[in-house]
């Protein structure tokens, strides 16, 4: 049997017009999608949700498994969920009484992840006015999270418990198509782990089955230009710096 030749720079340089178009727009896609805080509440179209959906719906999973449950959110049903969210978490007594039921952060922090963390935090908060310190106000924005900033559709994630930690990295890769095809289409997410402390009450709220366990919430609109928080661009490391690259 042959080897499949290697592309030459001719090959490279018949790439059409069509594709450098495509790649540019998946690139922009990609490049484009940021977390943002602050939503219009003009509403996204049901039809928009689905084809959204559809697409991500494409994301790889192990032997086909297709790991993820989404339930959508709008209107009083998203509400009535952020509202009660809301009670426990402006109550101290109540918001012990809820925790996260898996870690999505590490126990110990080391750099220079913590630095990240550090940074992206206070570059959030000085552009919102909030000085170190001030916990009425870091608790405030911290609880948008529960308004899904805003946004006119609220999306919870679930998964069921029997799976194992192949799927949640099938998952990963759903959200993150998600996310990439609301950029395709004009739209802005902001996927959110905060929901995760407040599982019992999402599981009552929106009556999911025992053998279904919360992954993550998103929300999804349209961004709102004038907002400050959402001139908020993170940085990210160079390639060389998490790249190693293996020849001999």
């Amino acid at each position: 049997m042959t080897k499949p030749s290697m592309p030459t720079p001719a090959d490279a340089a018949a790439t059409t017009a069509t594709q450098r178009a495509a790649t540019a727009a998946v690139d922009a896609a990609i490049t484009s999608r940021r977390s943002i805080r602050r939503f219009l509440p003009t509403p996204v179209p049901p039809a928009a949700i689905e084809a959204i959906l559809q697409v991500a719906a494409r994301a790889p999973s192990g032997t086909n498994t297709q790991p993820w449950q989404v339930h959508v959110l709008s209107g009083a049903a998203k509400r009535r969920l952020s509202e009660r969210i809301l009670v426990a978490y402006d109550d101290p007594v109540l918001a012990a009484r809820h925790s996260e039921e898996y870690a999505y952060y590490p126990r110990e922090w080391t750099s220079p992840y913590i630095d990240r963390r550090r940074k992206v935090g206070w570059d959030l908060y000085g552009l919102l006015g909030i000085a170190k310190g001030d916990k009425a106000a870091m608790h405030a924005q911290h609880g948008r999270n529960y308004l899904f900033f805003d946004a006119p559709v609220g999306l919870i994630f679930t998964i069921d418990r029997i799976l194992e930690q192949g799927s949640w990295l099938d998952y990963g890769m759903f959200l993150q198509n998600i996310m990439v095809a609301a950029r395709a289409r004009g739209l802005d997410t902001c996927p959110q782990a905060a929901f995760t402390s407040f599982h019992r009450i999402i599981e009552e709220v929106l009556d999911l089955p025992a053998g279904q366990q919360v992954v993550c919430g998103m929300s999804l609109g349209w961004a709102d230009p004038a907002a400050v928080e959402n001139t908020l661009v993170t940085e990210r490391a160079p390639v060389a710096e998490f790249t190693q690259w293996h020849q001999r």
